[in-house]
C-alpha cells in the first residue's frame, strides 16, 4: 500500500504546532553570545565506536531519523537555536494528543463528503484519505548535545534557507515539471495543477523513481509522516544507505574520483572518505530531473556521518550551489538505533495510471476534432 499525503498540510501542520508550542518563554536557552556553530561543537566526547575488520567507525545497522523538529526555523522562534525543556514537553504532548484524537473510530452515520471534495488540500480535496495507524511523524522535538533544536538548519544562524538568487527563480519558473521534493498541492510550485494530466509531467514519487520529501537524498532528509528508517550497509570499497521510503538504494564509492561532469544520476555520483571517525560523503552530477528544491546541475552536498554513542548517528549536510542559493546552508540532526525491520515499499500506482492518463488524452483530442469538425458545417 502507497501513501502520498500533501507535504503542503504536513509542513503547515506542523508549523502551527511550533508555533503554538514554542509561546512560553521567549528566552533562548543558549547564554551569551553561543551560536549553533558553538554548540556543535561540544558534541565531540571520548566516545569510542565499534569498528569493522578494517578498523573503520562501523555505521551499519538501522536507524528511525523521525522527528518533530522542522527543517527551517519557525518565523515564531526568530534566532532561537534551542527550546526549553517545557516547549519541547509541550511539542511531544500535543503530537501525542493530535494521535490519540485522529486514532479514534470514526462515526458510521458521518455524511459523505461533497462531490469533489471541498476544495482543501491534501487527500484529494478533502474527500477521505488513510487514517491515523499509518502515520508516524515522531513523537518529540530532536536533542543534541543535550539542546532541544529549534531546527535542523544550523547555518545560516537564522535556522532558514538562504534566499534563492533571481536567476535561479527565473530558471525554475521556466521549468513546468515538479521537483523531486515538491509536493503536489505547492502553491509556489512553477508547474501546472494538472500535471497528472501529462505523463511527462508524472512526479517522481508518484512513479516511485525517488521517495517525496528528499527522503532518499542526498541530502538525507525526515519526511514528517511516515517510512522513517534508513539502514547503512559497510564494507572497505562501498558503503549502502538503504531507505524505506520508496526502497532507494544509494550507492557510495568510497575513495574514487568522480565520475565524468557528463554522466547524471538520480541521487548524484556519491564519493566517500574517511576524516578520522566521521564519514564523509560528497555528491556531484544531479539530473536536472531531480532538482532539489529548485537547485541546478551544479548541485553540491556534503554529508558528515559520525556515530556519537552505541544508539545514535549525528548526520550533518551542507548544501553548496551558487547558482542557485546566495551561500551555502547547512542543517543536522540524530538518526537513532532501532531493531524495527524494514519492509518492502511497493509503489507503482503512478506507473498503472500511465495507460488511464494516455487513453484520456487521446480521448479528449478525439472530442476536440470532433467539436471543430461539427463547427464547420
Amino acid at each position: 500500500m502507497t501513501l502520498r499525503p500533501s507535504a503542503l498540510i504536513l509542513a503547515a501542520a506542523a508549523t502551527i504546532l511550533w508555533h503554538t508550542s514554542t509561546s512560553l518563554d521567549a528566552q533562548t536557552a543558549l547564554g551569551g553570545g553561543q551560536t549553533a556553530s558553538t554548540a556543535t561543537s561540544r558534541i565531540a566526547k571520548p566516545y569510542s565506536p565499534p569498528r569493522t575488520p578494517d578498523g573503520r567507525p562501523d555505521l551499519q545497522g538501522t536507524w528511525n531519523v523521525a522527528t518533530l523538529t522542522p527543517l527551517e526555523r519557525p518565523e515564531a522562534l526568530k534566532d532561537r537555536v534551542s527550546l526549553t525543556d517545557e516547549e519541547a514537553a509541550r511539542i511531544a504532548k500535543t503530537e501525542q494528543g493530535v494521535r490519540e484524537l485522529r486514532s479514534r473510530t470514526s462515526r458510521a452515520d458521518r455524511d459523505a463528503p461533497p462531490q469533489g471534495g471541498d476544495g482543501s488540500t491534501g487527500a484529494a480535496g478533502g474527500v477521505g484519505g488513510y487514517n491515523y495507524f499509518w502515520i508516524d511523524r515522531g513523537s518529540s522535538a530532536l536533542k543534541i548535545d543535550g539542546q532541544w533544536r529549534s531546527s535542523l538548519i544550523v547555518d545560516p544562524p537564522d535556522g532558514r534557507v538562504p534566499p534563492m538568487l533571481p536567476e535561479a527563480k527565473e530558471r525554475n519558473a521556466k521549468i513546468n515539471a515538479p521537483t523531486s521534493d515538491q509536493p503536489e498541492n505547492d502553491p509556489n510550485a512553477h508547474f501546472s495543477p494538472w500535471m497528472y494530466e501529462d505523463h511527462e509531467k508524472h512526479p517522481l514519487a508518484e512513479r516511485c523513481i525517488l521517495g517525496f520529501g528528499s527522503t532518499s537524498g542526498p541530502p538525507v532528509l525526515p519526511n514528517y509522516f511516515y517510512n522513517n528508517l534508513k539502514q547503512i550497509v559497510q564494507t572497505r570499497d562501498t558503503i549502502l544507505i538503504f531507505i524505506e521510503m520508496v526502497h532507494d538504494a544509494r550507492i557510495v564509492r568510497m575513495n574514487q574520483p568522480h565520475l565524468p561532469s557528463h554522466i547524471r544520476k538520480w541521487m548524484g555520483d556519491s564519493i566517500g572518505r574517511w576524516d578520522g571517525d566521521t564519514l564523509v560523503i560528497e555528491t556531484t552530477n544531479f539530473t536536472d530531473k531531480t532538482r532539489f528544491r529548485g537547485s541546478s546541475d551544479n548541485l553540491k552536498v556534503t554529508e558528515y556521518i559520525r556515530r556519537i554513542d552505541d544508539d545514535t548517528v549525528l548526520y550533518r549536510f551542507t548544501i553548496d550551489d551558487p547558482s542557485t542559493w546566495s551561500r551555502p546552508w547547512t542543517g543536522e540532526y540524530p538518526w537513532v538505533r532501532t531493531d524495527e525491520l524494514i519492509y518492502e515499499y511497493a509503489c507503482h500506482e503512478g506507473n498503472y495510471s500511465f495507460g488511464g492518463i494516455l487513453r484520456g488524452a487521446r480521448l479528449l483530442e478525439k472530442e476536440a476534432k470532433e467539436a471543430a469538425e461539427a463547427k464547420k458545417k
